[in-house]
């Protein structure tokens, strides 16, 4: 269906604004680079070379929330908004209800996501994970949620007769996001405290990655895949399998944070079975993706961005079996408050849904502005720094969380638990370096190949007689 689709939208290019599209990407990029600069911030003071030491401002603890938040709400919600600016129209073939509306969400986002940063580097965050926004700042950033549901879902719900699957994700997600912002930023604030207070903040952080980023990570693949590798989805059934199970199982994962806590539990089983049924419903999503590859793989090898979305599928699916396993009580007493739970993050956050995005970028930006990439070799690069550089990474804080989880168990000194640690924060640095490298390459590629287009234009200007 997504193939028909795009093919049917080719005579139909006033359906998507490109323009908000790209400038959706730069800030993307923007914010990627920022948080990157953060990451590094925090890795250099863990190895007592903090570049800033002494500036309050630039102090790591408060870089550490512009990491975090950079990724959440500069990065990725900027890539899925212009994302969705793309595939919306060409899947419904309507234009989203006002584009004037699209361009003040874009000019207010940045302004939000900007508030927050000054907030956070003022002092005025708040005790919640991702949800450190200022509290002034909550009210607005929910009134954007509702106008970007507002803009995007007049066009699907125009769709006539069977709706696929991309669109099944996004229209959810517009409510799911809603709700779950309200939900962390105003409940534990205002309603609740205590270990009630930690469970909703469980629930926040979780349903933030479960029913906002996955559900547009997932809907975006299966918009992207079938049309580039020019077949259907192996199974629209399948599909929609792994639509019902994320939203039946993925809202009761957040308990899984607060194991050994106050909280009943009642709700931390619950929550170890949960986050061990959200594997098995990966593992169908998974499944039916590899199953659309069966006969095109060569395509890994010779299309960049089909090698962006499997890489990242597999990263996916080594993530959510890592999670339910170390989901179990057993295992969560070796490695809670390790930097096994970093690795982690960073292979699902890096590791998937960036890898992803990468992936959707590498393809959507030659199309929008008509033109060759610069370098491929640049694009090589970028993939290799990128993808080598997270795992390794991954794999380097995932193993320290286990010497550090046996550090403690055995009772030794503090201090044991930081030097074991540091060669590992070493080899961090290196591997986020590498990170940082791919996106550079990646930043002046996107240059090159813009100047060069502009080169072109001009060229075939022609000269008066």
């Amino acid at each position: 269906m997504s193939e028909a689709t795009e093919t049917q939208t080719h005579d139909h290019k006033d359906l998507v604004d490109e323009k908000i599209v790209m400038a959706y990407f730069f800030m993307a990029l923007t914010f990627m680079l920022v948080s990157m600069l953060g990451g590094l911030l925090m890795a250099g003071q863990l190895l007592r070379h903090n570049p800033l030491s002494g500036i309050e401002l630039f102090s790591p603890g408060r870089w550490r929330m512009i990491h975090t938040n950079a990724i959440a709400y500069g990065f990725l919600a900027n890539a899925f908004l212009g994302l969705l600016h793309w595939s919306i129209p060409r899947l419904t073939l309507h234009p989203v209800l006002d584009k004037r509306l699209s361009w003040l969400i874009f000019a207010a986002w940045q302004i939000v996501v900007l508030a927050t940063a000054a907030g956070l580097l003022f002092g005025q965050a708040q005790g919640l994970e991702w949800g450190e926004t200022p509290v002034w700042i909550d009210p607005v950033a929910q009134l954007g949620l509702l106008l970007v549901a507002i803009n995007f879902m007049p066009p699907i719900l125009k769709v006539k007769g069977p709706m696929y699957v991309t669109l099944w994700y996004f229209l959810a997600m517009f409510i799911w996001t809603f709700l779950t912002y309200a939900m962390g930023n105003f409940v534990p604030e205002y309603f609740v405290s205590g270990t009630s207070a930690g469970a909703v903040g469980g629930l926040f952080i979780h349903d933030l990655v479960g029913l906002f980023v996955t559900p547009l990570g997932w809907g975006l693949m299966y918009y992207f895949v079938p049309i580039i590798l020019k077949k259907p989805i192996w199974s629209h059934g399948l599909s929609l399998v792994g639509f019902w199970g994320l939203a039946f199982f993925y809202p009761l994962n957040g308990i899984h944070h607060f194991l050994y806590t106050p909280i009943p539990m009642f709700l931390q089983y619950g929550a170890i079975i949960s986050t061990i049924a959200v594997e098995m419903v990966v593992t169908t999503v998974i499944i039916n993706f590899f199953g659309t590859l069966w006969g095109r793989g060569r395509a890994v090898v010779e299309d960049l961005p089909i090698r962006w979305f499997y890489t990242g599928m597999v990263f996916y699916f080594l993530t959510c079996l890592q999670c339910a396993m170390q989901t179990t009580l057993t295992f969560q007493a070796l490695i809670h408050f390790t930097d096994w739970v970093v690795g982690h993050a960073h292979l699902v956050m890096y590791g998937v849904f960036s890898q992803w995005i990468f992936g959707m970028m590498t393809y959507l930006i030659p199309r929008i502005w008509k033109t060759e990439w610069y370098s491929r070799k640049a694009l090589e690069y970028h993939y290799w720094l990128s993808a080598a550089g997270v795992f390794i990474m991954a794999s380097d804080l995932i193993l320290c969380g286990l010497f550090q989880g046996w550090s403690w168990a055995s009772l030794q000194p503090w201090e044991h638990s930081i030097n074991v640690s540091f060669p590992f924060w070493v080899v961090r640095v290196f591997a986020g370096l590498a990170m940082f490298a791919g996106l550079l390459v990646f930043l002046w590629n996107i240059w090159m190949t813009w100047k060069t287009r502009e080169e072109v234009e001009l060229s075939n200007v022609a000269l008066p007689a």
